[in-house]
């Protein structure tokens, strides 16, 4: 066979194979298209049952990041939507998983709808399920997050209150020393850290009281309290500094209120808004406690004529260490704490404390606590004017 037609059969052969190839993989790729789709493995039974019973946030992603199994709180956090999670973070936590098998934990800050402010603190732990499914459990650690920040904010702010009491001791105590030749001199600073003494000494009582308010069985065991009683007893606490400052009291109070709780917090919380009012209020003037039955609650309000507390001031003034005016609050020994306690005591009693004010007419803060379902006879007097307190007529403050 010559060369010429040795390389036609070649050529020809060559063809040959060349169009079967082709036809083979047509007939692959057609094959392939007519084939049924590979499906994503189902769900291993009974884990819908699982996730339906645990309390965290409990979410399933298949392969496509789809969402096939969510728990209710996920729709309403905002995490899932339209069967698809809402948040980058997640989807990148889920493919992470889903890639290396790996469990993985983060805590995230994530948006709780279209409002950038409304964010929620997810603990999450995302940790593969089956093949090409990945579960996602989360759990709302907003409220511990806040709390950690209070108690770190009033840790410093204890830091920074005590620092002034003591320090003034400190350098007062050397001026003595320098001056012990003056007698004059040594009683006028003994005098001066006698103040600091007792703002110290107002201060620390003050913490105590407040993380004890802030334990949640502080009312395990309330008993009956007379609201006459609790009055009296807080207006003779004040009495004092209101006649160093000639303000007059004026008391008034119905007969035979009643409430459940601890006697000493709610003399301490209505003493603490007696003495604001003394405090912030000029010399020669009026403040007056009231207290009476409206519906199912013993209101209890304290009025006065001072300066007033400006509107932007009067969400913050329950804030612990806040003060409207830092100057006057230390002239007058104040700490800070004072209504923040009084907020604490009411809502242990299961009440509210408001304010109403208007700068230059004065202030009315007014303490609401459920009235106790057990009433004693209403002709047994509960509260007596005291000896130099003025007792005005009615069923309310008359300042």
């Amino acid at each position: 066979m010559d060369a010429t037609i040795a390389a036609s059969l070649g050529g020809a052969g060559g063809l040959v194979v060349g169009a079967v190839a082709v036809l083979a993989a047509r007939w692959s790729e057609r094959s392939l298209a007519d084939a049924p789709p590979l499906e994503e493995p189902p769900l291993a039974r009974g884990v819908g049952d699982v996730l339906s019973v645990l309390r965290s946030i409990a979410i399933v992603v298949d392969g496509s990041d789809a969402v096939v199994k969510a728990s209710a709180p996920a729709v309403t956090y905002g995490m899932v939507r339209h069967g698809e999670l809402v948040h980058h973070e997640l989807r990148h936590l889920a493919r992470q998983v889903r890639r290396d098998g790996v469990i993985r934990e983060a805590e995230l800050d994530l948006a709780r709808g279209p409002n950038p402010d409304g964010s929620v603190v997810m603990r999450v732990r995302v940790a593969p399920l089956g093949v090409q499914h990945v579960l996602l459990l989360a759990e709302d650690h907003t409220h511990a997050r806040r709390v950690e920040e209070v108690r770190r904010d009033f840790v410093a702010n204890v830091s920074h209150e005590l620092k002034t009491p003591v320090g003034g001791i400190s350098l007062l105590a050397e001026a003595v020393l320098d001056a012990k030749d003056d007698p004059e001199a040594v009683a006028r600073f003994a005098e001066r850290i006698r103040v600091e003494a007792t703002r110290l000494s107002r201060l620390v009582q003050e913490i105590v009281d407040l993380s004890r308010l802030q334990v949640a069985d502080t009312l395990h065991e309330p008993v009956l309290v007379d609201i006459g009683a609790v009055v009296v007893e807080a207006v003779d606490r004040v009495r004092v500094a209101a006649e160093a400052r000639d303000i007059e009291l004026g008391l008034a109070t119905e007969r035979g209120l009643r409430v459940f709780g601890d006697r000493e917090l709610l003399v301490t919380a209505v003493a603490n808004l007696l003495t604001n009012a003394v405090n912030y209020s000029d010399p020669r003037t009026r403040v007056g406690i009231g207290a009476r039955q409206v519906g199912e609650t013993v209101e209890i309000a304290v009025t006065d004529q001072g300066q007033g507390i400006p509107a932007a001031e009067q969400e913050r003034i329950f804030e612990r260490f806040y003060r409207v005016d830092a100057a006057r609050s230390r002239a007058t020994g104040g700490t800070g704490l004072g209504l923040a306690i009084v907020k604490h005591v009411c809502a242990n009693h299961g009440g509210e404390v408001t304010v109403w004010s208007q700068e230059g007419r004065g202030s009315t803060f007014t303490m609401r606590l459920p009235v106790a379902a057990t009433q004693v006879d209403a002709e047994d007097p509960t509260a007596e004017p005291l000896p130099g307190v003025a007792a005005a007529s009615g069923g309310e403050s008359t300042a």
